[in-house]
């Protein structure tokens, strides 16, 4: 499988070790109506804001 790059809010790249548990975990907590919500997520002190673009990057990810 691809790995998963996404950029925190600070520039810093951060590699997702388990796409499918981060994509879940913006869906449970981070979406409305499959729509980021704006909020903002903590993994491994890196902090990214949800937004509807960021979550549709991670949701074409996991749909290729």
């Amino acid at each position: 499988m691809k790995t998963l790059i996404v950029k925190a809010d600070d520039g810093r790249e951060y590699q997702v070790d388990d796409p499918n548990r981060f994509y879940q975990h913006l869906i449970d907590f981070h979406s409305d109506n499959s729509i980021g919500n704006n909020s903002v997520h903590e993994e491994n002190d890196y902090y990214f804001t949800v937004t509807p673009s960021f979550y549709d990057t991670v949701k074409k990810f996991i749909e290729k």
